[in-house]
This record gives C-alpha cells, sequence and structure tokens, in this order.
C-alpha cells in the first residue's frame, strides 16, 4: 500500500515480442519486469512509451501532462485507474546472492526506467443500499467519513455517489488528498489535524499510517 504499486519478474527467454503483434523485445532479453499502479507514481519511473508499432519512444514532459489528464477523466466518473508499464533485462538487475539487499532495493532495481504500456480502468460498484444508509446516518446526527487509497478525483466520484459528499458541498474543503497530512514527510501537528480532520470527509491516497492518523486525531476530538 505504502509503494502504491507492484512488480513482478517473468522469464521471456527465447520471446522476441511479448505476444502476438505485440511489443518487440529486445536481443539477449530474458526477463521481463512489469509494474502497475498509481498513474502518478507509475509516471515518475517511466522515461519511454509503447508506441502503436509495438515499438517505443521517449515520454516527454507533455505526454505524462495527457496521461494524467485521461486519468482525471476517467477518475471524474468514478473509475480506478492503474498504470502498467514494463522493463527488459537481460539478467537480474541486481545481484541474488547478495542476502544484505533489502526488498526495498531489489524492488528499486526493478522499477527504473520503465516503458509505459498504457492505462486500465475498472469500476467498483457500489453495494446495494449503501447511499440511503449514509443518508440515514446523516439524518441520525452520524457523520460518515471516508477514507481510501483511491486517486481523489476518484475517492470525491464515489464519495457523491453514495452521499457522503452532497452536492452543495464545496470540493476543496471536504475533500483532501493524504499528502497534505505530511507536506514535508512529517506529519501535521495535532492541532493542525485535528482542525482538518474535524471537518473534511473523505480522505483520498490514504497509506495505512495515514488512517491510523486520523483515527487518532477523531478519537482526540471525541467522536
Amino acid at each position: 500500500s505504502s509503494r502504491k504499486m507492484m512488480l513482478t519478474v517473468s522469464d521471456v527467454s527465447g520471446k522476441a515480442h511479448l505476444c502476438q503483434g505485440g511489443m518487440a523485445l529486445p536481443p539477449n532479453t530474458t526477463l521481463l519486469s512489469v509494474c502497475k499502479g498509481a498513474p502518478n507514481f507509475i509516471l515518475d519511473y517511466c522515461t519511454e512509451q509503447l508506441t502503436q508499432d509495438g515499438g517505443s519512444k521517449p515520454l516527454s514532459a507533455s505526454d505524462r501532462a495527457s496521461v494524467l489528464d485521461i486519468v482525471d477523466k476517467y477518475s471524474c466518473r468514478a473509475l480506478r485507474v492503474l498504470a502498467i508499464a514494463t522493463r527488459e533485462f537481460p539478467s537480474m538487475p541486481f545481484n541474488e546472492r547478495n542476502e544484505d539487499l533489502s526488498t526495498d532495493q531489489k524492488f528499486e532495481a526493478c522499477r527504473s526506467n520503465l516503458c509505459l504500456l498504457g492505462l486500465v480502468a475498472s469500476i467498483d460498484p457500489d453495494r446495494d443500499g449503501v447511499p440511503e444508509s449514509v443518508l440515514a446516518a446523516r439524518g441520525a446526527g452520524i457523520r460518515v467519513v471516508m477514507i481510501t487509497g483511491d486517486y481523489l478525483k476518484t475517492a470525491i466520484a464515489i464519495a457523491h455517489n453514495v452521499n457522503i459528499l452532497q452536492p452543495q458541498d464545496d470540493e476543496a474543503i471536504a475533500a483532501v488528498d493524504c499528502a497534505r497530512l505530511r507536506p514535508d514527510g512529517d506529519y501535521i501537528s495535532h492541532g493542525e489535524m485535528d482542525i482538518m480532520t474535524s471537518s473534511i470527509r473523505v480522505f483520498a491516497r490514504a497509506k495505512p499510517e495515514d488512517k491510523l492518523e486520523i483515527v487518532k486525531s477523531l478519537q482526540r476530538q471525541g467522536f
């Protein structure tokens, strides 16, 4: 959850293409690293993008902006979007015999200089009765808060669908990316945190430790 992505390494020895009509694999390729996850995180590690003819070209800043614009458009429709990227290797990019290497170090070696393949969008439909239950809770004076690992725009769209956010709500005030809880890497003060959690109803891109800090803040306020 903290990495916002996952990675696999597959043996592709003897293949010239990933599949029939698919991405070409450079000569001497034996391993293929496939990385999927939150687009804004995956793009940070991409230097190339797949072209329609199965080749690749450099991924420019304008290309990145275009991809993120597409992600925003899908996210506003309550779709969860993943980016998929790959990299080919003639051998493992780290010494497999080195037992001192951490999982994070191995992960880092396999996700550098990736080639962006594309985006995948999916939807997790609202469960029956959830919008009505949220309205009933609000009517009883219960404050409903949503904490999710979803992209902010996806979280906002889902929150509207299930009545956690109302049409008249100011999304800039009622919803927040959890990066704001730790702008410099460290969490903001208890006082600042309590002010924020007292009014926000949607917390997006939350890491596991963010959820604990939010709950502690709400408990300090007697919720």
